[in-house]
């Protein structure tokens, strides 16, 4: 059995998300935390711990899309399917541990927004058929920015069709390696301003609202694995009525 580790670190002040998302993160050492131990032994100096270290605590300032994370249904409108959207505390975990499929559309251009041809053709490329509760990952190109600013606006993306083609199949996680299922919001935005189409707003996330999915974004590593036979884990951490949370996403191989 082999292990491949599908997750980025978060890290602090790393350059890949607009500036408001950007993680912080205090580390408080071990010299600092022998100072709070005190606070719960009383009488405790220095010479009562190792070499004078006390624990170590980081304090995080991250929203529930830092690193890689699951989106839940909560994300892209109040409703799916016509009845209240899951928070990712109600995503089934079941969703979360299944067969893995990798298509790669690394090749497109930056800003390409794949279709449901584009989804078919990548299945018969690889002869592969899929089938309900398959996890879908996409490789996109934006990986190699991974940490750059420049990776916000490198990579394809999913539209709203090529969504619908998957979930409407069963599949009910899948996930990118760019920082958004859809592609970059600039190529969007400069479409709506030329034509004033709100379709093309946000439309891979907004599928959800026909079809009751989530997706995992930021992943790694996917270049390493076959494009299928092997299982996905991806469980989110629970928060409560959260529109997504941190995920260690692995596969793993036979």
């Amino acid at each position: 059995m082999r292990i491949v580790d599908l997750s980025v670190a978060i890290e602090h002040k790393l350059p890949g998300d607009p500036d408001f998302m950007t993680p912080e993160i205090r580390y408080a050492k071990h010299d600092e935390g022998a100072e709070t131990m005190k606070k719960f032994y009383p009488g405790l100096t220095p010479k009562d711990l190792p070499e004078g270290e006390g624990w170590q605590i980081e304090f995080l300032s991250v929203t529930t899309h830092s690193g890689t994370h699951l989106d839940a249904p909560i994300h892209y409108h109040s409703t799916s399917m016509g009845k209240p959207a899951k928070g990712i505390d109600e995503v089934p975990l079941e969703w979360c541990y299944s067969d893995g499929v990798v298509l790669d559309f690394s090749d497109k251009p930056d800003g390409y927004n794949v279709t449901a041809k584009d989804m078919e053709d990548a299945f018969n490329k690889i002869n592969y058929k899929l089938k309900p509760s398959d996890i879908v990952l996409v490789r996109s190109g934006a990986a190699p920015y991974y940490g750059k600013q420049e990776y916000l606006v490198r990579g394809c993306g999913m539209s709203k069709e090529a969504t619908l083609w998957l979930t409407k199949q069963g599949v009910r996680v899948v996930g990118t390696d760019a920082w958004s299922w859809d592609r970059p919001l600039p190529f969007q935005a400069k479409d709506f301003e030329a034509t004033g189409d709100s379709s093309v707003v946000w439309e891979g996330h907004f599928a959800g609202i026909e079809q009751e999915y989530c997706h995992m974004e930021k992943m790694a590593n996917l270049d390493k694995l076959p494009s299928f036979g092997f299982k996905v884990i991806c469980f989110p951490v629970k928060i409560k009525a959260a529109s997504g949370g941190w995920v260690r996403a692995v596969a793993i191989l036979p």
